[in-house]
C-alpha cells in the first residue's frame, strides 16, 4: 500500500463558475453568484485525493502573475508544491451554470512554455520518480508542449515502472494512448471524439473501448455520466451504476473518478470494491459546487447503492 501521489497538471486554470436561469446567448446574461477558483484536472484530483489521506505533490506549470489562489489551496491541502513557475498568468476558465443543469464550458488557451521551462520541468519529473510510484497526469497541454512530448514522458515513466493514469482529450488522448499508460478514464464524449463516431449506449461505449485493449492499456475506465462507470482490466469488465443523485454541478466529477480510482490502487482495494468506491466519490461530486470529499459516512453509505454487474463480451472485436 502507498499513500504518495504526484499529479501533474500541464495547462492549470482558475475556474470562473456563475449561476444563472439560462444563458442569453448573444445577448446580456445576468449571474446569480459567482465564485473563483484554483482548477485544472490534476489539482482537482489532487484535492480529492488530499482528502482521501494521500500524501500530495502537485507539479506542471504556473504563471507568476497570479499564483496566489494556487499557493494557498496547496497549502490548505497539505500539498507538496513543485510547479514550474513560469512568465505570465495561468489563464482564467468561464463555466456557466443554467438552472436547467446545463454547463456551457469557456475555456482559454493558457500560458505559453518554452524549452527552458521544459526542461526544468521534466528535471523536476524525473527527480520524484525515484520515490514516488504513482502519477497521476491530467488535463489539456499548454501552448509549447506537443501531444508526442507529453506522451514521451508517459512512456519514460511507464519504462521507469511507474504506474501513470492519464486523463485527457482530443489530439493529446489520440497520441498518450500509444505510450501505453498504465489506467485511462476517457468519459463518453472523449471516447467518441477519438473513434470518430458517436456513442449513445453502455454497449457502444464498451465495443469502442476495447479497440483501446489491443494497445496494452492495463486499466481502461469509461465515465458514462448518471450510466456510471465502466472498467475493463485483464479482460474483465465490470460496470457500475449510481443510483440517481440531485445534480448540483456535473464540474470535477470525472477528476473526482480518477482520483478514486487512483486511491483505490494505491490502497489495493479488491476490485469491486474499487470501481464501487470510486464511482460512489463520484456520484457525491455532482452533488456539491467544487471538488472535494466532505463525508466519509455519505460515501460509505452510498457505496453499498451502487449497482455492479460484470458485463460479458464476446471477444472477436
Amino acid at each position: 500500500m502507498s499513500n504518495k501521489v504526484v499529479t501533474i497538471t500541464l495547462n492549470p486554470a482558475l475556474d470562473l463558475t456563475g449561476s444563472l436561469d439560462s444563458l442569453q446567448v448573444g445577448s446580456v446574461s445576468l449571474v446569480k453568484q459567482g465564485s473563483l477558483h484554483p482548477a485544472g484536472k490534476g489539482v482537482n484530483v489532487a484535492k480529492v485525493l488530499s482528502d482521501l489521506g494521500a500524501k500530495v505533490t502537485v507539479t506542471g506549470f504556473l504563471g507568476l502573475d497570479n499564483q496566489e489562489m494556487f499557493c494557498q489551496l496547496f497549502e490548505q491541502m497539505g500539498a507538496e508544491d513543485k510547479f514550474i513557475r513560469i512568465q505570465g498568468a495561468t489563464r482564467i476558465n468561464v463555466k456557466l451554470v443554467e438552472k436547467s443543469g446545463q454547463v456551457s464550458d469557456i475555456n482559454f488557451p493558457g500560458i505559453h512554455v518554452n524549452e527552458q521551462d521544459i526542461a526544468r520541468f521534466e528535471q523536476t519529473l524525473f527527480q520524484l520518480a525515484e520515490d514516488h510510484d504513482y502519477f497521476v497526469l491530467a488535463g489539456s497541454l499548454p501552448s509549447g508542449i506537443s501531444p508526442q512530448l507529453c506522451a514521451s514522458w508517459i512512456e519514460k515513466l511507464g519504462s521507469l515502472g511507474k504506474k501513470v493514469l492519464f486523463d485527457s482529450s482530443r489530439e493529446a488522448l489520440a497520441v498518450g494512448i500509444n505510450a501505453r499508460p498504465w489506467l485511462i478514464k476517457p468519459n463518453d464524449e472523449e471516447l467518441a471524439q477519438f473513434v470518430g463516431r458517436e456513442l449513445h449506449t453502455p454497449e457502444a461505449c464498451r465495443l469502442a473501448a476495447e479497440q483501446l485493449a489491443d494497445k496494452g492499456i492495463d486499466n481502461i475506465v469509461v465515465s458514462m455520466g448518471a450510466e456510471g462507470t465502466m472498467w475493463l482490466n485483464q479482460g474483465q469488465w465490470l460496470h457500475a451504476k449510481p443510483p440517481k443523485m440531485e445534480v448540483v454541478s456535473t464540474v470535477g466529477a470525472g477528476d473526482t473518478l480518477v482520483a478514486g480510482l487512483c486511491w483505490g490502487h494505491m490502497q489495493a482495494m479488491k476490485k469491486e470494491s474499487l470501481i464501487t468506491f470510486a464511482t460512489a466519490l463520484s456520484a457525491l461530486a455532482v452533488t456539491q459546487v467544487g471538488v472535494g470529499v466532505p463525508s466519509v459516512e455519505h460515501l460509505t453509505s452510498l457505496q453499498k447503492d451502487i449497482h455492479l454487474q460484470p458485463v460479458s463480451h464476446n471477444t472477436n472485436h
